[in-house]
C-alpha cells in the first residue's frame, strides 16, 4: 500500500509506508487555525535545528533555532566555593554567605544561558482564513491550507542544517519571507526578570547585530560574547505555477552558506533522504492500545524524540531546540538540569528501541567528562568523577540551589544510562571503551567523598532534590535515599561491568564498597526522605522512589520488598499532588507500572495528558486546567515530562526487571486489544507480543546478540515454534538459549488473565 505525500518541493510523491510501523493520521496534530502562542506552535527539528510554526500579528511565523546556541560567559566565582567549606557554613547555620555565592548569580546575571536564534514571518493576510494546520508525524512535514487554496509546506531537514518553506497556487510572489530577528538592542536595560519567566534578552549587552537583504535573499549576522557569532541565511526561489520554495539555516561562528534553489531540478531540497530518515525511525518500534488519547500522546512523545536527539547534536536541554520565542531568556535559562531532567528525557529510548538516539546522550556527557574531572578536585577535591546538576553545553557550572546543582550524587544518576546503553545493547565494544571507563570513575568519586566510620560508610552532607526547596533544612548529615540509591546502584553496576570485563579484583573491590554502605532508611510510612525526615507534604520530586524506578532496586516479587513499595505508594497518595509538576505524573506511572498497579498507572498518564501538556503537545509543567490536580498552574515548557509519559506508556508493556524480561507486566484487564511491535528489553531482545479479545496470544523474541533469554510470558502455559528446552521456574520465569538472529515464538495456550 503506498500513501500519498505532499513534498515541500510541490511535487507529489509516492512512497510506500511500513505497515504497523508508520503512525497513523489519527496521532497527527490537527487544527483550524494557527496557534497564537508559541509553546502551542508546530514543532519541527532534526537534533541541531529546531523551529515552531505558528501565528503572530496576523503573521504566520517560523520561530528558528539551533541547539548549540550559547552564551558560556561564567557568573559563578568558583575559587570560594568548596565542598567542605559548604560543609562548614552548614554547621554553623550560616546559609546566607553561600547563597550569595552559589544561588544568586543564577538569578541575577543573565548568563550563562541558551540563546534564541530569530524567526521568520510572512504577510498571509492575503490568503484567506485557515482552514487547516497539520503536522504529519510520519514524515514531520507542517502544512498549512488556507481557504483562497494556498497551501504553505514547511519541514526541517532530518539530516542536513536546512529548514524547507513553499507555498502553492499562489496568486502572485508577494508573500516573501521577513526576518524577525532578536530584541537584544532595542532598548538599554530589559528588566530582570526571573530564572523562571526568563530574563531579558537586553541584558547580555550584546552588538546590534547585521542584516543585509538582496533580491530572494536575507542574511543576519549577531555577534554574542567574546568573539562568537551566529548568522541566519534565509534564500528562496520563484518558480513557475504559481508557487516558489525557500530554504534557511543557522550556522555557530561560522558563515552561513546554502546551496543555490534551481526552478528546474524537480527535488532541490532533498526530500527523498528526509523521508527516508523518518521512514526508518519509525520502524523501529509501535505500540497499540485501546486508550487512544494515551497512544497519541505517546506517538507525539516519540516524535519530539525523533526531533530532538540526533548524532553531533548537543544533549536534550530544558526546551532543546525550541526556546522560547517572547522576547526574554528561556526558563530555567534552558539548561542541563541533571537532577531528573536530561535523565528523564531519555528514558524512552532504551525499551522504545532507539539506542541510537539514546547514544547522542552518553555521548554528549562523554565529551564533557574532562571538564567534569576538572570541577570534581575543585569543588568536592578528590579524585573520580562528578558532574555538576546544572551545567552549560560544555559541560561548565551554573550554580543555583547548590544542594542539587553541586549535588554529589548526579553524576551516579547519569552512569546509568551508560549502564543501560550496554544493557540493552550488549555491545561489548562500548562496554569496554564507554560504559565501565564512567562507571569506573563514579564509583571511585563515591568511594573517596564517603568515609569510613564504625564499619560503616558515611556522607558528610546528603540532600533529595528540592526537598525543602533553597532552605538550610534541605542538607541532611544523613544519606538521603535519593542519593544512597544512586551510589548504592553505581557500585553494583560498576562491579557488574568489571565482571564482564574479567576484571574480577576491581569487581569484588566495588561490591566491598558497596556492602559499607547503609540500606534504605524506612518506617511505616515506607521509603523516607532521610532518617528522621519522612514525606511529610506533597513534593514534585519522586526522589524517595528512585529504588523503585529507574533504579529498581526495589521488587514487587519480593514479599518483603512488595510492604516497603505500597506503603511508600500509600504515603505517596496520602500527601497528594497539589506541589506536584507535570513530571510527576509521567515519571509515577512508570513506578505504579513497577508496582503492578496498572490502573493508577494509566490515571498518572491520562491527567498528564489532559491537564499539563498545550495542544501541541508540550509539557508546560503546571497544571492547564485550572489547579485540578496541582497547585502549580504556571506553563514554563520543559520536555522530560513528555518522554517521562512515553517511558510510562513502555513499562505498561514490557520491562526489564532483576535479570528477566516481562510481558504486559501492567496492562489494565479493561484493556481488551494491546499489541506491541520490537520493544527492547535488557540482553539485547526485540519483543513484539499482542493481546487480544482480553487474552495474551503471541510473544515474539529476536535475539539481536544471543545468550540466554529468560522471560516472565503472559501465559499459564504456552508452546513454541522451535526444538529449544525451555525451562520454567516456580516463578513463572522461562529461560531458553538464543542465538545471534534467532527468533522464537511463544503462543499462549491458557491465559494468565
Amino acid at each position: 500500500m503506498k500513501k500519498l505525500i505532499a513534498a515541500i518541493v510541490i511535487f507529489i510523491i509516492w512512497f510506500p509506508l511500513h505497515a504497523g510501523a508508520q503512525p497513523g493520521a489519527a496521532n497527527n496534530l490537527v487544527f483550524d487555525t494557527l496557534a497564537r502562542r508559541w509553546d502551542e506552535g508546530i514543532p519541527q527539528g532534526n537534533g541541531m535545528l529546531g523551529s515552531l510554526v505558528w501565528q503572530q500579528h496576523g503573521h504566520l511565523r517560523i520561530s528558528l533555532d539551533r541547539a548549540d546556541l550559547w552564551d558560556e560567559r561564567p557568573a559563578l566565582d568558583m575559587s570560594k566555593l568548596t565542598f567542605a567549606w559548604v560543609k562548614q557554613q552548614v554547621a554553623k547555620n550560616d546559609y546566607d554567605t553561600v547563597h550569595r555565592l552559589g544561588d544568586d548569580p543564577y538569578e541575577t546575571i543573565p548568563y550563562p544561558t541558551k540563546i534564541p536564534a530569530g524567526a521568520l514571518e510572512f504577510d498571509v493576510s492575503s490568503l484567506g482564513k485557515v482552514q487547516q494546520v497539520k503536522l504529519d508525524i510520519a514524515t514531520a512535514l507542517c502544512t498549512v491550507t488556507f481557504s483562497s487554496g494556498v497551501v504553505f509546506n514547511h519541514y526541517v531537514h532530518a539530516t542536513q542544517q536546512a529548514g524547507y518553506f513553499g507555498f502553492e497556487n499562489l496568486p502572485s510572489a508577494s508573500v516573501i519571507p521577513q526576518l524577525m530577528i532578536p530584541a537584544y538592542n532595542d532598548v538599554a536595560d530589559g528588566g530582570t526578570g526571573n530564572s523562571v519567566e526568563g530574563q531579558g534578552l537586553q541584558r547580555l549587552g550584546y552588538a546590534k547585530g547585521t542584516v543585509t537583504t538582496t533580491g530572494n535573499s536575507i542574511l543576519y549576522h549577531q555577534p554574542t560574547a567574546g568573539n562568537n557569532y551566529y548568522e541566519i541565511l534565509v534564500t528562496w526561489q520563484v518558480l513557475p505555477g504559481k508557487r516558489y520554495v525557500g530554504q534557511w539555516t543557522i550556522t555557530n561562528n561560522k558563515k552561513a552558506v546554502l546551496p543555490t534553489l534551481s526552478n528546474t531540478a524537480k527535488e532541490p531540497t532533498g526530500w527523498d533522504t528526509h523521508s527516508a530518515w523518518w521512514l526508518k525511525f519509525w520502524k523501529q518500534s509501535s505500540i497499540s492500545i485501546p486508550n487512544k488519547l494515551l497512544e497519541k500522546q505517546y506517538y507525539l512523545e516519540i516524535y519530539k524524540l525523533g526531533c530532538v536527539a540526533r548524532k553531533g547534536a548537543p544533549a536534550i536541554t530544558l526546551q532543546a531546540i525550541w526556546t522560547a520565542d517572547n522576547g526574554n531568556l528561556p526558563p530555567w535559562k534552558g539548561d542541563f538540569h541533571h537532577d531528573l531532567n536530561t535523565q528523564l528525557s531519555y528514558w524512552p529510548c532504551y525499551t522504545g528501541n532507539h539506542l541510537q538516539e539514546a547514544d547522542t546522550y552518553t555521548s554528549w556527557l562523554w565529551g564533557i567528562r574532562d571538564e567534569n574531572k576538572k570541577f570534581t578536585q575543585q569543588y568536592f577535591g578528590v579524585p573520580g568523577l562528578a558532574v555538576p546538576g546544572v551545567t552549560t553545553l560544555n559541560g561548565k557550572v551554573l550554580g543555583g540551589w547548590i544542594q542539587y546543582s553541586f549535588s554529589p550524587s548526579t553524576s551516579a544518576w547519569l552512569a546509568q544510562h551508560f549502564y543501560w546503553q550496554w544493557k540493552y545493547s550488549m555491545d561489548s565494544a562500548f562496554l569496554h571503551e564507554r560504559a565501565y571507563p564512567y562507571l569506573h570513575d563514579v564509583a571511585t568519586f563515591i568511594e573517596n567523598i564517603t568515609y569510613m566510620e564504625n564499619g560503616l560508610r558515611k556522607v558528610p552532607l546528603s540532600s533529595s532534590p528540592e526537598y525543602h526547596d533553597n532552605d538550610i533544612k534541605a542538607w541532611f548529615t544523613k544519606y538521603t535515599n535519593y542519593d544512597l540509591s544512586l551510589y548504592r546502584f553505581a557500585l553494583s553496576a560498576a562491579a557488574e561491568a568489571a565482571l564482564a570485563l574479567n576484571k574480577t579484583a576491581e569487581a569484588i573491590h566495588w561490591r566491598v564498597v558497596l556492602s559499607q554502605l547503609p540500606y534504605f532508611d524506612m518506617n511505616e510510612t515506607g521509603l523516607t526522605i532521610a532518617p528522621g525526615q519522612n514525606l511529610d507534604e506533597s513534593h514534585r520530586h519522586l526522589a524517595q522512589l528512585m529504588a523503585v524506578y529507574p533504579i529498581a532496586q526495589l521488587d514487587i516479587n519480593d514479599s518483603n520488598q512488595k510492604v516497603i513499595i505500597n506503603e511508600s505508594l500509600k504515603q505517596l497518595q496520602d500527601m497528594g499532588t497539589r506541589n506536584w509538576c507535570g513530571y510527576s505524573f509521567s515519571w509515577a506511572a512508570s513506578v505504579y507500572a513497577r508496582a503492578y498497579q496498572a490502573d493508577s498507572a494509566v490515571k498518572q498518564l491520562q491527567i498528564f495528558a489532559n491537564n499539563f501538556c498545550s495542544i501541541n503537545s508540550f509539557h508546560l509543567n503546571g497544571d492547564q486546567k485550572g489547579g485540578e490536580y496541582s497547585g502549580f498552574t504556571y506553563r514554563p515548557f520543559t520536555l522530560e515530562g513528555n518522554f517521562a509519559f512515553a517511558e510510562g506508556v513502555q513499562e505498561l508493556l514490557l520491562q526489564s526487571r532483576n535479570g528477566y524480561i516481562q510481558v504486559f507486566p501492567a496492562v489494565p484487564k479493561s484493556w481488551r486489544n494491546v499489541h506491541f511491535t520490537s520493544l527492547r528489553a535488557e540482553g539485547a531482545f526485540l519483543i513484539s507480543a499482542a493481546k487480544q479479545v482480553g487474552a495474551p496470544d503471541k510473544v515474539t523474541v529476536y535475539a539481536e546478540k544471543g545468550g540466554t533469554l529468560s522471560i516472565k510470558l503472559p501465559f499459564k502455559a504456552f508452546a513454541i515454534n522451535e526444538t529449544h528446552t525451555a525451562l520454567t521456574d516456580a516463578n513463572g520465569i522461562t529461560t531458553i538459549q538464543m542465538q545471534k538472529g534467532e527468533t522464537v515464538v511463544f503462543r499462549g495456550e491458557e491465559s494468565l488473565q
